[in-house]
């Protein structure tokens, strides 16, 4: 039987959500939109300590890195750590993650 991994949002993933939230209740009009999507989100995020290795590996951007989509509109950034799963970013519609998670790893 597979060991389920715990999961645990980074800060900069906690500060992704709130933006998203923001934008999505901008852009919508509705909370209850805003904040369906960030659960489902959430849920989401959650659920990959089910299948931690299930993610596309994306070494080649940072050390370790997985990448999963999520409904077809944001990308969650992940990293397997011992019997951790730690969210590190969470990307919403057309942003280029792979620049963005490469400019963050040099220093400015």
């Amino acid at each position: 039987m597979i060991q389920r991994l715990g999961v645990v949002l980074s800060e900069n993933a906690i500060s992704d959500l709130e933006a998203l939230g923001a934008y999505i209740l901008e852009s919508s009009g509705s909370e209850n939109i805003a904040n369906g999507f960030v659960d489902r989100i959430k849920e989401r995020c959650q659920n990959i300590g089910n299948a931690p290795r299930g993610g596309r590996s994306r070494g080649d951007i940072m050390p370790g890195l997985r990448i999963v989509p999520f409904e077809h509109s944001a990308v969650i950034g992940y990293v397997v750590d011992d019997d951790l799963v730690y969210i590190v970013n969470i990307f919403y519609g057309g942003r280029d993650y792979e620049a963005l998670m490469r400019d963050s790893g040099k220093p400015s």
